[in-house]
């Protein structure tokens, strides 16, 4: 015969006499106002009162303003996103706009010294730049380049009227096109603007009377 373990008071429990050897004991009934009340408890206070089927109206309404939430969220979010887009856009159109002024003024400035630029250039043709004006006008040319002055015009290039300006005319059976023949003055741009177009003689194809 087996001996069973030493079992204090505290810890013996009677069995069910309604139980055979063996028979496990039935599962209670469910009970669904036992059950909410439990839930309630579980939750705390603000809903102690609430069934079953409030608790899953509850839930479904914060599930609503949840879904809520997020939408505003989201267009609060587009929102946010297309004026960061416009003020990126905003600040390029300033800077745009601010760098035309600078070119504008800087380019009329330049215009004023056009005349001191062709002074320059028919006395190096001549031979007459020599000693100090040689070396004041060789550096205001070198300024000029810096800030972006460009002088346009040379012979043998097809003449475009956006460019150059017809002073003079010859006709010629060497030419297949409108071209120009000799610089009378050179033209001058200043990054996209052009300050003065390139006077020239032109000659045009034909037969030469």
């Amino acid at each position: 015969m087996t001996e069973q373990p030493y079992r204090s008071d505290e810890e013996y429990e009677p069995e069910d006499p309604g139980l055979a050897s063996g028979q496990e004991r039935p599962e209670e009934a469910y009970d669904e106002d036992d059950f909410a009340e439990r839930v309630n408890e579980a939750i705390g206070e603000g809903v102690a009162d609430l069934a079953v089927a409030d608790l899953i109206q509850k839930v479904a309404e914060r599930t609503n303003e949840l879904q809520t939430a997020q939408h505003e969220l989201s267009e609060r979010t587009a929102d946010l996103q297309r004026l960061q887009a416009e003020f990126v856009n905003y600040k390029r159109r300033v800077e745009r706009d601010r760098q035309a002024v600078v070119e504008l003024a800087q380019g009329k400035v330049i215009g004023e010294l056009l005349g001191v630029l062709d002074d320059i250039g028919r006395a190096r043709d001549h031979g007459e730049l020599e000693g100090g004006f040689r070396r004041v006008a060789e550096s205001l040319e070198a300024a000029l380049t810096k800030m972006g002055l460009e002088q346009f015009g040379a012979e043998g290039e097809v003449f475009d009227p956006n460019m150059h300006e017809a002073l003079m005319h010859q006709i010629s059976p060497e030419v297949e096109e409108d071209t120009v023949a000799a610089i009378l003055q050179p033209g001058y741009r200043f990054g996209e603007r052009i300050l003065r177009v390139a006077r020239v003689t032109v000659t045009q194809p034909g037969d030469a009377e």
